[in-house]
């Protein structure tokens, strides 16, 4: 199969790393997502990742907690993510880098636009860890912000479940999957595809999202190839 892109940004939720055990980090599970990804590196495809942190911890649900305070530990469990995809890619020979909105030198690259797009361009992974590096954004947001800034021609986002429906599935068995939705749908309907402000941004930057289940991690691959899988969110 051949790529239908050239550059994607790929984005997987925190929830996706934990596997059966729903908290944390399962290395199997993620070794698994990895090897689609190694597929897409392999076949020419420039790809970049955005990691949730939701396996570790949420600000949206810290309770009394200082909003902005429950964000930063949040960033900080999107870094965790990251280093764990990172360490994966490497065991199956891909070169990685990370890259945090807050700098921590120590463990990973600070984020440098320009130096992240040659990164991509010479064929290394690039990991973006702790979301925008501000407040009060989601890590929905950090994709559509990355994807933006290194020209990605779309964003892939990896759920558990198999694309965007009129109602929730799991409550509503009689709820509709779309094949493909526009940005005014999802927007004026509360669509579950990101938050308002992602799909704001990815609207106004006309980034096409491509919502799609990762129960089966080779759909990563298939996507990239163009198989009609998950629902494409598009401009009007």
């Amino acid at each position: 199969m051949q790529p239908k892109y050239k550059r994607i940004l790929l984005k997987l939720s925190g929830e996706s790393l934990a596997g059966e055990a729903k908290h944390g980090i399962d290395f199997d599970t993620v070794l698994k997502f990895c090897e689609p990804i190694k597929k897409c590196v392999d076949a020419g495809v420039e790809v970049a990742i955005v990691v949730g942190g939701g396996n570790f911890w949420r600000g949206r649900s810290s309770g009394e907690m200082d909003r902005t305070r429950a964000d930063h530990m949040g960033m900080l469990a999107t870094t965790i993510n990251a280093l764990g995809v990172c360490d994966a890619l490497e065991q199956l020979g891909v070169d990685v880098r990370v890259q945090t909105a807050i700098s921590m030198r120590q463990v990973a690259e600070p984020y440098i636009r320009n130096k992240a797009i040659r990164h991509l361009e010479k064929g290394r992974v690039v990991i973006f860890g702790c979301g925008t590096g501000n407040p009060f954004f989601s890590t929905d947001t950090a994709a559509a912000l990355r994807a933006a800034e290194i020209e990605a021609d779309v964003i892939m986002k990896a759920t558990m479940v198999d694309g965007v429906y009129d109602s929730d599935p799991k409550t509503n068995p009689n709820a509709v999957k779309y094949e493909t939705v526009s940005f005014h749908e999802v927007l004026n309907k509360d669509l579950a595809v990101m938050d308002s402000t992602a799909a704001s941004l990815c609207k106004d930057n006309n980034i096409p999202i491509l919502v799609f289940s990762i129960e089966n991690p080779d759909n990563i691959f298939k996507a990239v190839c163009g198989e009609n899988i998950g629902t494409l969110v598009n401009k009007d």
